[in-house]
């Protein structure tokens, strides 16, 4: 079976776009992480938070939403923008 010119450049022109697509997506993702973050209290979804607290030891494992104690690290200066949000734990 012989590959026409057209059917080479397609398949050219898709990797170097999925190529390019890959990398500017692993730069987003390092900036995130370069990003100042802090922990924002009281707007976790069940099963999503970020770490440990007096009822549980690990990641994952918030039992109910909005919990008071559950927290997640979010953008710096964003907590106090999302309704519920605390930088502090509140007492359940």
């Amino acid at each position: 079976m012989k590959i026409n010119q057209f059917a080479k450049t397609a398949v050219a022109t898709t990797s170097v776009l999925a190529f390019a697509l890959t990398m500017a997506s692993g730069a987003v993702s390092a900036d995130d992480k370069k990003g100042k973050k802090e922990k924002c209290y009281g707007v976790v979804a069940k099963g999503m938070n970020d770490c440990a607290t007096s009822a549980h030891s690990c990641a994952g494992q918030a039992s109910e939403d909005q919990h008071p104690e559950e927290w997640m690290y979010v953008p710096a200066g964003m907590c106090e923008r999302i309704a519920g949000g605390s930088m502090e734990p509140k007492k359940s």
